[in-house]
């Protein structure tokens, strides 16, 4: 595992979740997701020599942290400009507040959904790039 390159390539992670705060809509999040985990995709098939489906997947395991942290940190902006998740935290039938939803829901259904496919991105990404350097 290339535990550095993990962070590094998590930090898209964290300026999407200032930019899903205030900027990007719900529905538009898909089209900022896909030129990142090509990119990140691409990073880890060159940067890695090993283990290309993991390092893909906790890249986007930290992204779903991050975004998480900081949709929890201002939770108040983001459901202010998020309609449908404040109605799906308020009506929620987790028996759990909001914040501690909306952690649970991010890390393990959209950090591990994502972590899969971004996996699956670097795994392919692996066997179309060459000269990996040795890091």
């Amino acid at each position: 595992m290339n535990w550095k390159l993990i962070f590094q390539l998590s930090l898209f992670g964290l300026a999407m979740s200032f930019a899903t705060v205030y900027f990007i809509p719900s529905g538009g999040e898909a089209f900022f997701w896909l030129p990142i985990f090509l990119i990140c995709a691409y990073v880890v098939a060159k940067k890695c020599t090993e283990s290309f489906f993991l390092n893909g997947f906790m890249v986007s395991v930290f992204n779903s942290i991050w975004i998480s942290l900081v949709h929890i940190f201002l939770f108040d902006a983001y459901i202010a400009h998020h309609a449908n998740e404040a109605h799906l935290y308020q009506n929620s039938v987790m028996p759990v507040p909001p914040k501690v939803a909306m952690f649970i829901l991010g890390v393990l259904m959209f950090g591990i959904g994502s972590g899969i496919v971004l996996g699956l991105f670097s795994f392919i990404a692996s066997k179309i790039v060459k000269n990996r350097s040795i890091v």
